[in-house]
């Protein structure tokens, strides 16, 4: 009797743990529901439908091991219990995560079992649809996008017949994203907004939620729709805080959450959204999304002026496997290397073609090429930009373009030319809400109206962007805009380069020249000789004074 009685209790404790683990499934508990179905599972093997909840958490929870040997038990138990087409889909997800794993065999053989499995008699079912989609991802991989884009109609229109919300979502966004690789942008930005607004209104499962969220908001920026980026970056970042055990995603919406603060002027808060974002895909294995977030890191870094950090970041995206152009030769022409800086950027813009990476490499391109004295380069560059600017209707691609366009204009002494397409980018920074740039546009309109003999204007632009940049914390443009009001009228004859303007710039918060070499990249030796040329030229004999007659003289 003692054994029955055992036995029963054992049973029912199983039992009662199951159903714990689908309670904290329901209420997207995911570590917890886990580790329920996980000791449930050991105690007895779970049945398919149990077997998805413990895969789903698992996914959730970052254990990518744990999902596939979860789905591929899943599968089958389908089979065994006559659930054929559940097989399926089983099959096709397995086949969807080997594959973005990387491992294209094994996803191959997946999508082949379950091609095998799906039966004429079956007609048009939503299985049919989803592995239409398996070959769109694999479509869009290797850069066919008409096939693609016919593939996921396809899907979507048996997903409407068999009235599967999931299904259509997923090939809706897919259409999407197919007609903006095309660089059919309003209808593909159209397309996912429906997407996302079948993912925001209906019930769907995590995973689907999840997926469709990043690659939106990936889509979004590809298309310089930086509107939609920011909403569906917001919308994301929700989704995740209401789910506080989630792992998966989250760290990818640090990343687009630290671009989305850094455009927005929160330099601290997108730096700390970085570093965590960093940490958290770093654990997890997701080295792409980790060298995106140690370069947001070194964006942040260059803009501050700390350019020993800003080099390391680079140097470890690098490493990733990410692309760290133009931030690290927009970093050597800060560091007064503009001649590494043009051959950085020449064989970046070489190596990229018709790509959304290559707009930043062009806008950053002219901005070079004016720094080391290739006026032609950067007018190539500049028109290049003008021509995706017309193609693509996006007002962070139009100012960028009206940007290049004054600045080519100003160096090639049209300073009215620039005055009208710089006024026309600052509007455009102002309308999108991108601060920094919005400032940087000011400082070319100083100029601009300093050439045409503009005092008044130059000076009031110039002490707006100014304030900015205090406010930023943007080191460097605070030293350049020092030098240009210096010039306006300063008394003081400091005779100071830019290098040391901007040393003093550091030796006024109270950096040591240790600190200072590390931010700007310089060696200790150098520094110190900057110093020293520093107190001869101005006369003083103290870090003290020489920050007061800095301020006294308007140098900082």
């Amino acid at each position: 009797m003692a054994r029955v009685h055992h036995g029963r209790a054992a049973i029912s404790d199983t039992v009662g743990e199951l159903a714990r683990g689908r309670k904290c499934f329901e209420q997207r508990a995911w570590a917890d529901a886990f580790s329920a179905l996980s000791r449930t599972d050991q105690a007895a093997p779970l049945q398919a439908a149990d077997l998805e909840l413990l895969a789903t958490a698992a996914y959730l929870i970052g254990r990518d091991d744990d999902y596939v040997q979860a789905l591929e038990r899943a599968y089958q138990a389908h089979l065994d219990s006559d659930g054929r087409l559940l097989a399926i889909r089983c099959a096709v997800w397995l086949s969807t995560q080997l594959f973005f794993g990387g491992e294209t065999g094994r996803a191959t053989g997946w999508l082949g079992r379950a091609h095998r499995l799906l039966q004429p008699e079956d007609g048009d079912c939503a299985e049919r649809g989803y592995l239409m989609l398996a070959e769109v991802d694999q479509q869009l991989a290797v850069g066919d996008s008409v096939a693609a884009f016919a593939s996921a109609s396809d899907a979507a229109d048996v997903g409407e017949r068999c009235a599967d919300a999931e299904l259509v979502a997923i090939a809706r966004h897919l259409q999407g994203r197919s007609l903006i690789k095309q660089g059919k942008m309003v209808d593909g930005l159209a397309l996912l907004d429906e997407a996302m607004l079948a993912v925001t209104t209906k019930e769907m499962s995590p995973i689907v939620c999840g997926l469709i969220y990043c690659s939106l908001i990936d889509a979004c920026q590809e298309a310089y729709a930086l509107g939609r980026a920011r909403e569906w970056t917001l919308a994301l970042h929700q989704w995740c805080a209401r789910q506080q055990q989630l792992v998966a995603f989250t760290g990818v919406c640090r990343v687009h959450r630290a671009e989305m603060l850094q455009m927005s002027g929160a330099w601290c808060d997108a730096l700390e959204e970085a570093r965590r974002a960093c940490e958290r895909l770093t654990q997890g294995g997701n080295q792409r999304a980790a060298a995106v977030a140690l370069y947001q890191q070194a964006e942040i870094h260059r803009l501050r002026g700390e350019y020993g950090s800003a080099e390391q970041a680079y140097r470890k995206a690098s490493e990733k496997g990410y692309e760290p152009q133009p931030g690290l030769a927009l970093l050597r022409l800060a560091q007064g290397r503009a001649e590494a800086a043009a051959a950085a950027i020449r064989s970046a813009m070489s190596a990229t073609a018709d790509c959304p990476q290559r707009k930043w490499l062009l806008f950053a391109c002219v901005e070079i090429m004016l720094a080391a004295g290739d006026l032609a380069a950067a007018a190539s560059a500049c028109r290049e930009l003008e021509l995706a600017a017309q193609d693509i209707d996006a007002e962070l691609l139009a100012a960028m373009a009206a940007q290049a366009s004054g600045s080519v204009s100003l160096a090639k002494g049209d300073a009215q030319a620039a005055l009208g397409s710089l006024r026309r980018a600052f509007e455009l920074w102002q309308q999108i809400e991108i601060p920094y740039a919005e400032a940087r546009a000011r400082v070319l309109i100083g100029m601009a109206c300093r050439a045409l003999g503009d005092e008044d204007g130059a000076e009031l632009a110039l002490t707006a962007a100014k304030a900015v940049f205090e406010q930023l914390g943007a080191t460097p443009d605070l030293a350049s805009i020092s030098s240009l009001t210096l010039r306006a009228g300063s008394t003081c004859d400091h005779r100071l380069t830019e290098r040391e303007l901007q040393v003093l710039r550091l030796v006024a918060t109270g950096r040591t020249n240790k600190a200072i070499a590390a931010d700007l990249g310089l060696s200790k030796k150098t520094v110190d000789r900057h110093v020293s040329n520093i107190f001869d030229k101005l006369d003083v004999a103290s870090r003290t004074a020489a920050t007061a007659l800095a301020y006294e003289h308007k140098l900082i």
